[in-house]
């Protein structure tokens, strides 16, 4: 790859970078797009800072790409993916892990999958709601279940 794309941060720039490396507190890999465009900045080459940074050459070449073409922002953060959009929003999944770990309906032992769909439309405005697109956002909720039951702390839990 050649080095077409010279990066060069601003003061403010690369104050923030340094502090987002330091502070760790952000996503590996805004953390890793970080140090590749500081390192990009003092003239490293893209095979010197792949090594340093553990990345592959071609996601530094398309980092400084994208650092150069629209600016520090886009060159940090992800795109959106495509694809459907989520069914749930965020106040939907909160209130599926509210009547999730709520108590199940006469008769039932536990909340099915298919229990918890058919009570999340009538809770809310979706006419259909699958049983599959709940799978992921009540296990949670199923293993803190599973926990008290047998009298262990969750690995959610504990800190």
């Amino acid at each position: 790859m050649n080095v077409r794309y010279r990066v060069q941060l601003s003061t403010q720039e690369r104050v923030q970078l340094v502090a987002m490396v330091l502070g760790g507190k952000e996503a590996v890999r805004r953390l890793k797009r970080a140090q590749i465009l500081l390192a990009a900045d003092t003239g490293s080459t893209d095979e010197q800072i792949a090594r340093n940074v553990a990345v592959g050459t071609s996601t530094v070449y398309r980092t400084k790409q994208r650092f150069v073409e629209k600016g520090l922002d886009r060159a940090l953060n992800e795109a959106p993916r495509p694809g459907v959009p989520r069914k749930l929003d965020v106040s939907d999944e909160s209130l599926l892990v509210a009547v999730a770990c709520s108590k199940p309906p006469a008769g039932r032992a536990r909340w099915t999958l298919q229990l918890l769909a058919d009570e999340m439309v009538s809770l809310t405005e979706h006419a259909s709601i699958s049983d599959r697109s709940l799978v992921d956002r009540g296990r949670a909720c199923n293993r803190d279940h599973a926990a008290r039951a047998s009298g262990r702390r969750s690995r959610a839990r504990s800190s």
